[in-house]
């Protein structure tokens, strides 16, 4: 495979835009092996991203993102405009021209040596997923791990990617020395339409696979059930397949929440909806037209729903960190880090309920806590057809 003998030179007309001369972009990648994307490596300056929380209280979360940009290809992704930044578009560009950080375990271990870091529980997969194809050829996690537990650092990982099980050995010692918590998202139990919305993903039986190995290994997991798409995956049979499947799997619990799409994300999506489920496309603009979140009388329907689906199956709702989005803490790791275990919070773009009932509050997307230019961006990037279809919404 053409890993090696490609790297750009001071200036290319082909290289990262905006970073035609920078010398933090070391080279970019295409090979067989991953056919139609481009990966970009470059050296990072920083590896932890500090998170301020959504409420105004002056807290705040840290997350590692080794990667920017997202192979999975999911079609309903919240951090598609993030990609803008890097004057690509959030759609094509979003799923194959993916931003490597070569070094971001030794940035890292300088970051966590430094005597003003406080070991605050670290969120992995809050953006783009840490576990996507690429990190089978560049093995960034491995490092990642290690600088964290050897410096005492708490850290959850959220993924789709069944390549966590390479990296299970390292986990189960990790969590020997600090608290570990890991979740698996899965979103859709029917094979065809996974394949549609989330192309670039492990099948569903290959995720719930992997949440039973982390289970056998002595660790705990959570499904992220999320988005649930309404009117597609929100009948009771495909809601009580999934919390079943995620039961027999062993999952010790289990976050959902409906689909909302901010404003980048939305032609993608309106695109993908007019092509496969036109019939379904008057009822998504009577719901997100003029709103990002399902609205509030969706979400109470959809926590009757799922109430007595949940009880059925003996599974309760998980704890999310309200910064990061990360998995809260469990109640037999919460002692070593008291003051930050958490019981509700936002994952992924998608409002987490501290219960079943609390469903109508919406708040702000990670990415615009984390990044003051967001919104802005998210706008720009939802005037943008790219030839993907029309904005219905």
């Amino acid at each position: 495979m053409r890993w090696s003998g490609q790297a750009i030179e001071a200036e290319r007309d082909d290289a990262l835009p905006g970073l035609e001369t920078n010398s933090g972009l070391v080279r970019s990648v295409t090979t067989p092996e991953f056919a139609g994307v481009t990966f970009h490596e470059v050296l990072a300056k920083s590896a932890l991203n500090r998170v301020p929380a959504a409420d105004g209280s002056g807290t705040y979360g840290w997350t590692i993102n080794p990667y920017r940009g997202c192979s999975h290809a999911c079609v309903y992704c919240f951090a598609r405009p993030t990609h803008t930044y890097l004057e690509f578009d959030g759609g094509a560009d979003f799923d194959q021209q993916i931003v490597v950080k070569t070094n971001v375990a030794d940035v890292l271990r300088r970051e966590l040596r430094r005597p003003t870091w406080d070991r605050h529980p670290v969120a992995l997969g809050t953006n783009t997923d840490p576990y996507q194809r690429a990190e089978g050829r560049y093995r960034l996690m491995p490092g990642v791990i290690r600088a964290l537990a050897e410096s005492g650092t708490p850290f959850s990982i959220l993924t789709k990617g069944t390549l966590l099980r390479r990296d299970l050995p390292l986990l189960v010692e990790a969590a020997r020395s600090v608290p570990v918590d890991l979740a698996m998202s899965i979103a859709v139990y029917d094979d065809e339409l996974q394949q549609q919305v989330e192309p670039g993903t492990p099948t569903t039986a290959a995720r719930l696979a992997t949440v039973r190995a982390i289970r056998d290994a002595g660790l705990e997991c959570s499904v992220f059930l999320m988005p649930v798409l309404p009117f597609i995956t929100d009948t009771r049979a495909h809601l009580d397949e999934a919390i079943g499947r995620a039961a027999a799997a062993g999952a010790s619990s289990v976050m959902y929440s409906a689909l909302h799409l901010r404003p980048g994300v939305k032609p993608w999506w309106s695109a993908w909806l007019q092509r496969t489920r036109p019939d379904l496309v008057a009822r998504y603009r009577s719901m997100y037209l003029d709103n990002t979140y399902a609205p509030a009388d969706y979400r109470r329907w959809l926590a009757e729903r799922v109430r007595p689906i949940l009880t059925a199956h003996g599974l309760g709702l998980g704890r999310v960190d309200p910064t990061t989005g990360s998995m809260g803490f469990s109640d037999r790791q919460a002692h070593l880090v008291p003051d930050r275990a958490t019981a509700a919070g936002i994952t992924n773009g998608y409002r987490v309920p501290v219960s079943l009932d609390e469903q109508s509050r919406p708040t702000s997307s990670p990415l615009k806590r984390a990044d003051p230019g967001f919104d802005r961006r998210g706008a720009a990037a939802a005037t943008v057809g790219n030839g993907t279809g029309p904005t219905l919404f």
